[in-house]
């Protein structure tokens, strides 16, 4: 680590992770706006984001090989560069089809900051300490869908194209805050070489690993768990809790204070409780919320605007504290298991969150974001569904 301290490194690298939760969760408010400025639909808007989210789990697959292969600092300074750029295009779209190609742009290159954050994570620190760091970049990470709608709102009243100079900005401070503080974690001896061959045979190693690929889908399930309501955010605010573009803190505070919340205990449990009872207590955190976010939806009959927001907030909020226990824990898991090609790892780790993710903002959620009792029964299928997976797990059984 050098003479830098862990903090200030804890700190570079979560503004890198926080990249992606940035460009997805600020230009959120400006929805409507954007379909009118734009004279387009609201599916044509809510597409943008799965424009950005397609692209963006694409390249994950290639953002850890290539750390591998150039350097951690090197990956992050092309991809932070092209984001830039990609933003500023943003800013000056005058059609929704411009908006598309320059958010299929910010995806392909947003990607890089998380996907090197997380194997830089585990490159510079060991056990418990390892988990506890993973757990304080999480919980920075965690402000960013907390304040983004935020800024947002503020933005938007200036002019929509503000908050894509907002996110050219922030990644460029970003990429020079990492040039700067930062250590290159990837020394040239320990570098592989990049070729389409030899990344194929790293992620059939990697495919192999049963165990591996059940510690990522769980990762992702539990995330899309939450991210349900984050893709929703227009439909569940604005329509269905009747809140304004400036309100959307009313979701987005709570449950990011949530998972800082989650975060704190996971950094707490690191070297004093076992990883199998933190996966354990997790679990069973998730599906009581998640079983109780659903009856809560269900005894609803109707939506009005005297329906007490903070009762139906509240279980997407306290969800996130299980999620943001169990993820530190299962992302070193996995990345523990092929440390000759950690960034390849974290790439697949990646890929399969947003993969799921990708999938959800496309498919699943224009499906369920009819009422909230949809969303509630989609957090409770990918809940389950990750419970399923994991209990197959040797770190489950403790093993």
């Amino acid at each position: 680590m050098q003479s830098k301290s862990s903090f200030v490194l804890t700190l570079v690298l979560a503004s890198l992770a926080a990249l992606a939760p940035f460009a997805i969760d600020t230009y959120l408010p400006a929805f409507h706006t954007l379909q009118s400025e734009l004279g387009t639909s609201d599916i044509a808007i809510q597409q943008s984001l799965t424009f950005y989210l397609v692209p963006y789990t694409l390249m994950t697959l290639w953002h850890g090989a290539i750390s591998d292969s150039i350097g951690r600092l090197a990956a992050i300074r092309w991809g932070l560069t092209v984001f830039v750029l990609a933003s500023i295009g943003c800013a000056m779209a005058q059609t929704v089809e411009t908006l598309w190609f320059f958010r299929a742009l910010q995806g392909l290159s947003g990607g890089a900051g998380n996907v090197v954050a997380r194997a830089m994570v585990r490159d510079l620190f060991e056990g418990p300490q390892a988990q506890r760091v993973m757990a304080m970049v999480q919980m920075l990470f965690g402000i960013a869908p907390a304040i983004a709608p935020i800024i947002g709102g503020w933005l938007l009243g200036i002019h929509w194209q503000a908050i894509f100079i907002f996110l050219a900005l922030y990644a460029g401070l970003s990429l020079t805050a990492a040039m700067i503080l930062l250590p290159e974690t990837m020394p040239a001896n320990k570098r592989v070489p990049l070729s389409a061959k030899q990344v194929l045979s790293d992620y059939r190693v990697l495919l192999q690993d049963s165990e591996f690929k059940k510690l990522i889908f769980a990762v992702g399930a539990n995330f899309a768990g939450f991210f349900l309501y984050v893709l929703s955010a227009p439909v569940f605010l604005m329509q269905h809790l009747h809140l304004s573009e400036q309100q959307f803190a009313y979701m987005f505070i709570p449950t990011v204070a949530c998972m800082m919340l989650g975060s704190y205990f996971a950094k707490r449990a690191a070297g004093v409780y076992s990883r199998q009872q933190v996966i354990h207590a997790a679990y069973r955190w998730m599906a009581i919320i998640a079983v109780f976010n659903l009856m809560l939806s269900l005894a609803i009959s109707s939506w009005q605007d005297s329906i007490p927001l903070l009762a139906l907030i509240a279980p997407v909020a306290l969800f996130n504290i299980g999620m943001a226990l169990a993820m530190p824990v299962l992302s070193l898991a996995a990345l523990d298991r092929h440390a000759r090609i950690r960034g390849t790892a974290a790439s697949a780790q990646t890929f399969v969150q947003m993969l799921i993710s990708s999938i959800s903002a496309g498919l699943v959620v224009p499906l369920l974001w009819f009422s909230p009792a949809g969303l509630a029964l989609g957090m409770c299928v990918y809940c389950l569904l990750s419970l399923l997976v994991i209990r197959r797990s040797h770190l489950w059984m403790g093993q």
